[in-house]
């Protein structure tokens, strides 16, 4: 597991940490997130999405359907990002979001650890 590249955003007290690691298998993948559940308890959820060889995962961890997994699938599809994980970990500043600014918050957080990778 190898830790690529690392963002921060904040969107209306709300903190986004995107973070891109290259992955040999999906159960690097499972690994990596569980280890990021415990060392970021207090986080609200950490979505992701993942690709290896002929296999994909995503999440959107609790939050509303497709506004945080599938964007990050999607935006890995397009810059052909093979064999890595991008997960973005959200902790909650007390204000929703709406799913319109969530789906662009765990984007943006998304393209930004993934920028200049390949």
């Amino acid at each position: 597991m190898k830790l690529i590249k690392e963002s921060k955003i904040e969107i209306k007290k709300s903190k986004f940490i995107g973070l891109c690691y290259e992955i040999d298998s999906p159960n690097e993948a499972k690994e990596i997130i569980s280890a990021l559940k415990l060392e970021h308890k207090k986080a609200r959820h950490i979505p992701y999405a993942f690709v290896v060889a002929n296999t994909a995962g995503k999440s959107d961890d609790k939050e509303p359907t497709n506004t945080a997994g599938l964007p990050i699938y999607n935006m890995m599809v397009k810059k052909q990002l093979n064999n890595h994980l991008v997960a973005v970990v959200r902790y909650f500043g007390g204000t929703k979001l709406g799913a319109g600014n969530l789906l662009r918050a765990y984007l943006e957080a998304a393209n930004l650890a993934t920028k200049d990778i390949i």
